[in-house]
């Protein structure tokens, strides 16, 4: 051991110097289902909880400023309305040998183009090297502001260059005790789902609401640029799909035949598929196996559906650091939706925590 360390500002048990990249280190940390792990999600999401006391004063500040005659105060206003608006990250120094990855304080004059009357299209390289693109309409002010900090500049200078992630981050911590980007990124994607949630879930089955929280998810996703590749198989199963509903049609247009033909009492006409004659079933019993193909037609439908939407989506991400899991845990409580259909096994340990909470929790 080099040295033993009493150090209770950190989360690391044991640290060293990658033998591969001696610049790195590697860490071994508590098990994400620790309750000091635990503890410190629980005072991350109340910590996002406390930025809805401060949001609106955030905003009317930050949009006051827009016209400050400060450069500075300018250029702050306009990260922390992006950083707000689009979850951006802050932007970080990084090593030579890193990829060239950006953040809101980093952003180049190249990476946003002006479109009039108001909208921006961002186009750089986030964090892990995920591509992001987004073209969003943004207030005048805004729009004004992005193109005056253009002017007079090459592709490759820094839009916002009287500020840095430090200047940044210090004036973010004088609007709310311990406020950072990623304070913002967790609210936004914590107040999404907590509103999605509670109003697009109504009546239905457990797979409907299944897939309203679904949807809210990748409302989430999409704030925070959690993106996948398209998975290699995903044709395939797609393929299949479609293959099972046109069988089910087939077999729901047969029972359509036979229910006619028994409700004039005659026997039916076809055969099933291993080429014996059908037995004669009552009305009754073949309109309730009409409603089950139907239903499982449906629900085939909604699953292609849902895996054509979420294709490039990565919902994982943002349960896993952007969202307060007691908004999911209320709202599986509130409308009996079992918690295992939407936490898989890991998570259900890593928020142990979040199990007991009200039903009636709003984030």
């Amino acid at each position: 051991w080099k040295e033993v360390k009493h150090d209770n500002t950190v989360t690391w048990l044991a640290f060293w110097n990658d033998p591969i990249n001696p610049k790195e280190f590697k860490y071994v940390f508590l098990a994400a289902s620790s309750s000091l792990k635990g503890q410190s999600d629980r005072e991350k999401y109340e910590k996002a909880r406390k930025l809805k006391d401060y949001i609106h004063s955030i905003r009317a500040a930050y949009t006051k400023d827009f016209v400050s005659r400060d450069g500075t105060r300018r250029q702050i206003a306009v990260a922390t309305y992006l950083i707000d608006k689009l979850a951006l990250r802050a932007g970080n120094e990084k090593d030579d040998d890193e990829a060239d990855t950006v953040g809101c304080c980093t952003l180049k004059v190249g990476n946003v183009e002006c479109i009039p009357p108001n909208k921006l299209k961002f186009d750089f390289l986030g964090k892990d090297s995920i591509q992001y693109v987004n073209t969003v309409e943004v207030e005048l002010p805004v729009y004004k502001a992005i193109g005056q900090f253009q002017t007079g500049k090459k592709q490759n200078d820094d839009l916002f260059d009287k500020l840095d992630t430090a200047k940044l981050n210090a004036h973010l911590k004088e609007l709310m005790p311990g406020l950072t980007a990623k304070v913002f990124r967790t609210y936004n994607a914590s107040i999404t789902l907590d509103g999605m949630l509670n109003k697009g879930t109504g009546d239905g089955d457990v797979a409907v609401k299944i897939d309203v929280y679904q949807r809210a998810n990748k409302e989430v996703a999409i704030i925070c640029n959690h993106q996948r590749t398209v998975s290699k198989t995903h044709s395939a199963q797609m393929s299949r799909l479609t293959e099972k509903i046109e069988d089910l049609k087939g077999v729901l247009k047969d029972l359509r035949v036979d229910l006619d033909r028994a409700k004039k009492g005659k026997p039916p006409l076809m055969k099933d598929s291993d080429g014996k004659r059908k037995r004669n079933l009552a009305p009754e019993a073949l309109e309730r196996k009409m409603a089950q193909t139907n239903a499982k037609i449906e629900k085939m439908e909604r699953d292609m559906k849902t895996k054509e939407d979420l294709k490039t989506v990565a919902l994982g991400t943002s349960k896993i650091n952007y969202l307060d899991p007691r908004i999911t845990v209320a709202w599986c409580k509130r409308h009996e939706v079992p918690i295992e259909k939407i936490f898989n096994k890991s998570l259900l340990a890593k928020f142990a925590w979040a199990m007991d909470v009200d039903p009636e929790f709003r984030f």
